[in-house]
C-alpha cells in the first residue's frame, strides 16, 4: 500500500516538473524571439539611416558638381 503511493506520486511530480520544464523553456524561447525581433528592428533602423545618408551625399555631391561645371 505504501509504495503504491509514492510511486502514484513520484509519476505525477514527474509530470508537475516536466510541465514547469516545458514552461520554463517556453519563456525563454519567447524572450529569444523577442530580443532577435528587437534585434532585427534596430538593424532597419540603421539601414535606412545609412541609405538616408548616402542619398543626402550623392545630392551634395551632385550639386557640387553642377556648380564645377557652370564655372568652367
Amino acid at each position: 500500500m505504501c509504495c503504491g503511493i509514492l510511486k502514484g506520486f513520484g509519476g505525477l511530480g514527474a509530470i508537475v516538473a516536466l510541465i514547469l520544464l516545458v514552461v520554463a523553456l517556453l519563456k525563454q524561447l519567447i524572450l529569444l524571439v523577442g530580443f532577435l525581433l528587437t534585434a532585427v528592428k534596430i538593424a532597419i533602423i540603421v539601414i535606412f539611416a545609412g541609405l538616408l545618408v548616402m542619398i543626402v551625399l550623392s545630392i551634395l555631391r551632385d550639386r557640387s558638381r553642377k556648380r564645377r561645371d557652370t564655372e568652367i
